[in-house]
């Protein structure tokens, strides 16, 4: 691939873009009027929303607000956002096939969302305490309205926070998803074009040349070292924990993952994005792999699997300090014949039971 030699987004038309996200989620902040009023300014008619199982796809502003965001703030009524990191971009493609993603125009976003649990949320019962959830969200934009988006809950973490087990003890740390060590993530302002540039040929180079070349049998065959900082924080999903150097990395995380999938090929990602010193991509089936070994404690089925997930890197130089993972672990689960949620129900069930 050629290095990125041009920015189809320019600045003022991706500054527009970050800023009419970020007031969008403010109003979601608000009253229901306010939130279903700003988002059907945003949001296009015929939005494509893609979201965590089980609420999974939904079309058009009316399925988003009902099947979605008015469920989630009936949960958490005084739901509250927390953005630790904002970026916008226009994609880049793989270029060895079907350009058509190439040049789109994305505005992302993650950090937390804190309220307290007052009413049931996807048959979990309502607890009544006070928890933080994991988001991550990319909005594709097109002529200055949100047309298709991306957005995950780690409900693993949720379940973790109400001390709900449904997979065993993670091998990472449990409870870390911080905001960028260096306070920089919140990029309201224009960012340095070239380091654009070079952040998103870094991060091309890094899916395409670099994770694909596993070659099944030597972890090393992958040359991770290359791309990622010795003391590299990686902050993965609820059921995988963080690994807070690249040998815990390699360890707790990477090599149980190849196990289980050995074959597992990074597809065309829906987007490939990069502002400043931030990259990011989004990928519904952006894994596929098949279920050759144990996960965990879940055996192998053979089954051929699709992984949805969400990721950003802060790359410092040529290797990335800090990763954010997620996973819908719920999604991949069921794929196993695993339903997560199930287990949580019968887990509540349970004390309910035990407590009468």
């Amino acid at each position: 691939m050629p290095a990125t030699t041009s920015l189809p987004v320019t600045p003022v038309a991706n500054q527009a873009a970050k800023q009419a996200v970020w007031d969008w989620w403010a109003a979601l902040d608000g009253a229901d009027a306010v939130a279903a009023q700003a988002s059907r300014q945003l949001l296009h008619p015929d939005l494509v929303f893609h979201g965590h199982d089980p609420v999974n796809q939904l079309q058009g502003v009316d399925g988003f607000l009902d099947g979605f965001w008015r469920p989630l703030r009936a949960a958490f009524p005084d739901l509250q956002r927390h953005t630790h990191l904002l970026l916008g971009g226009a994609s880049q493609g793989r270029r060895d096939g079907d350009a058509s993603r190439d040049g789109r125009h994305w505005v992302s976003g993650m950090g937390l969302m804190n309220g307290r649990f007052q009413a049931d949320y996807l048959g979990i019962r309502a607890t009544g305490e006070q928890v933080s959830l994991r988001w991550g969200e990319f909005c594709r934009i097109e002529q200055g309205r949100v047309v298709e988006i991306f957005f995950l809950i780690d409900l693993v973490d949720l379940l973790q926070q109400l001390g709900i087990a449904v997979l065993p003890p993670a091998r990472g740390v449990d409870g870390i998803w911080p905001a960028p060590r260096a306070g920089d993530g919140v990029m309201l302002q224009p960012q340095d074009e070239a380091q654009t540039r070079h952040s998103l040929d870094h991060i091309w180079r890094f899916i395409y040349q670099g994770l694909n070349r596993y070659d099944q049998s030597e972890l090393r065959s992958m040359g991770m070292a290359d791309w990622f900082h010795p003391r590299v924080h990686w902050f993965g999903p609820g059921g995988i924990g963080a690994c807070l150097d690249f040998a815990a990395f390699e360890t707790l995380h990477q090599q149980p993952w190849l196990v289980a999938f050995p074959d597992r090929s990074v597809q065309d990602l829906d987007a490939l994005i990069a502002e400043g010193p931030y990259s990011g991509a989004p990928g519904w089936a952006g894994v596929i792999a098949t279920h050759s070994g144990p996960y965990l404690d879940s055996p192998a089925t053979g089954r051929r699997i699709a992984v949805n997930g969400l990721d950003w890197w802060k790359r410092e130089d040529e290797v990335y300090t800090e990763n954010w993972v997620f996973v819908d672990m719920v999604h991949l689960f069921r794929q196993f014949g695993v339903d997560l949620l199930a287990r949580a129900r019968d887990q509540q069930a349970q004390r309910a039971e035990a407590a009468a």
